[in-house]
């Protein structure tokens, strides 16, 4: 374990840090895709921001920008290892989201998902804070109703090889809500749908990233089975505006509440957009499907309108031409720094 950017009165103590930062809004995974948005978004709300990450799929590069904030901090941590850090607010944004991430490891996915929600609440029991968990619209499964509300109990398979991270994140929420149960701990459970954006990775695997990339080189446009799978696109911006809603809601409202764009595209349809939006010449092509891809993806999302006020306000095509500004701009600068 490593800090970097330490702040007054850090110490070390039985291999657990500890932070004494009273009012201080925690993160962890704050380096990764969504968690580095939600630090750069608390930070500009004018809290003093930690970021909790292992390292594994988050990236340095995410937070690189914050690093000279004096409100912010960086701890190189794994959260399926206790931590003491006094803080008034927690966001679990902790975990591999990605098939190709989370199948890369499914031991430790799921491991970082439970152990990581008990050590999540430990601390938040510890210290009082209000403790904000990122769920995931995976909770559903292949679901069998359409659009999905908060009180569908889902279609999961618990051994399919996506278990991993689906059967994660339901753990996840059973502990969130018996830690509020049994010792009063004040939870918030958001479940995310597909959410996209600038610093999502190259490599990350899901179907933006992936269609963007290989639109950008002029690739084939890979999709898995008939593309008639629907998604529902949420850009990132308005999902950590809702989560931000979230944490700053009642002491009544623990959720879960879907957190998602209850727009709904087909596949093929994205990747249509996404090639017309980049001028590619690339081709659509089709492969096998994936064992146990859900064939259908839309939030009710009343619960959030009513009890946040909140709804998506970026259209797909607008938030998915900021996020082909972003890729093609990473290209570019892969390129040059292959040439040098």
């Amino acid at each position: 374990m490593r800090s970097f950017v330490p702040s007054e009165g850090y110490s070390e103590a039985k291999g657990m840090p500890v932070l004494r930062d009273l009012g201080t809004a925690l993160v962890n995974g704050g380096a990764g895709f969504l968690g580095s948005h939600l630090c750069e978004r608390l930070l500009l709300r004018g809290h003093s921001v930690i970021c909790l990450d292992n390292f594994s799929t988050g990236r340095r590069a995410n937070v690189e920008h914050l690093a000279s904030n004096a409100r912010f901090r960086i701890i190189e941590h794994d959260v399926r290892q206790p931590f003491d850090i006094e803080t008034s607010l927690i966001f679990n944004f902790a975990s591999p989201a990605s098939p190709p991430d989370y199948q890369r490891d499914p031991v430790g996915t799921l491991l970082t998902n439970v152990l990581g929600a008990v050590n999540t609440l430990d601390c938040a029991r510890k210290t009082g804070a209000i403790v904000v968990q990122s769920s995931t619209s995976e909770v559903y499964g292949d679901p069998t109703q359409s659009p999905q509300r908060e009180s569908y109990c889902g279609n999961v398979n618990p051994i399919g090889p996506r278990a991993c991270y689906d059967e994660g994140k339901r753990s996840a929420e059973t502990l969130f809500f018996d830690y509020h149960r049994t010792y009063g701990v004040d939870i918030r459970v958001g479940r995310i749908f597909n959410t996209y954006g600038p610093r999502m990775r190259l490599d990350d695997g899901r179907v933006v990233s992936n269609f963007i990339v290989q639109a950008l080189r002029n690739a084939d446009l890979t999709i898995y089975g008939d593309g008639q799978q629907t998604r529902s696109f949420c850009y990132v911006d308005d999902l950590v505006e809702g989560f931000l809603r979230f944490s700053a809601a009642g002491s009544a409202c623990h959720g879960p509440i879907n957190l998602g764009n209850p727009g709904e595209f087909t596949v093929r349809r994205l990747a249509e957009i996404i090639r017309d939006l980049t001028n590619s010449r690339s081709r659509i092509v089709h492969l096998p499907a994936v064992v146990d891809d859900p064939r259908q993806r839309r939030p009710d999302i009343s619960r959030a309108m009513t009890e946040l006020e909140w709804q998506p306000r970026i259209e797909l095509e607008a938030g998915l031409a900021r996020t082909v500004e972003y890729f093609d701009g990473v290209l570019a600068g892969t390129a040059r720094a292959e040439a040098v």
